[in-house]
């Protein structure tokens, strides 16, 4: 992740509603909406996302829960707690993270609307404190 993030809700801040941007962007404040994005977004320790993210990559470090679409990654880092969908062709899940929900491993640069039946898709249930990624796509 190359460049500086531009921190769009700080600490102690809420927003309700729907955000779009482009480039860098890192929430450390409370979040409900929706989030569509050409860049990089990067949830913070502090904050809480609740509702659809599609974006280019994802960096989660704090509380989210919906459904989490991403072009290129999705990286999940400790402490973060994730309850939902996920759908990536790169996941990268640290020891420690809190993920329950399903997995649908996409290919690289195929959006959710255009992906194909014949894409390979994994699932993967689990309310297990670590998981480790390289198990889901060995499948």
């Amino acid at each position: 992740m190359s460049g500086e993030a531009h921190t769009l809700l700080g600490r102690g801040s809420e927003f309700e509603g729907k955000l779009s941007f482009e480039g860098q962007v890192q929430i450390d404040g409370k979040f409900k909406g929706s989030i569509v994005a050409q860049g990089t977004l990067v949830i913070g320790e502090t904050a809480e996302v609740y509702g659809d993210i599609m974006t280019s990559n994802l960096v989660v470090h704090g509380r989210v829960e919906g459904t989490l679409k991403a072009s290129e990654s999705i990286e999940l880092h400790e402490p973060s707690k994730v309850q939902g969908t996920l759908e990536t062709p790169v996941l990268s899940i640290a020891k420690g993270v809190h993920f329950d929900g399903e997995c649908h491993m996409t290919k690289a640069g195929a959006s959710a609307a255009s992906k194909s039946s014949s894409n390979k898709s994994t699932s993967y249930t689990s309310s297990a404190s670590y998981l480790e990624a390289s198990s889901l796509l060995d499948e």
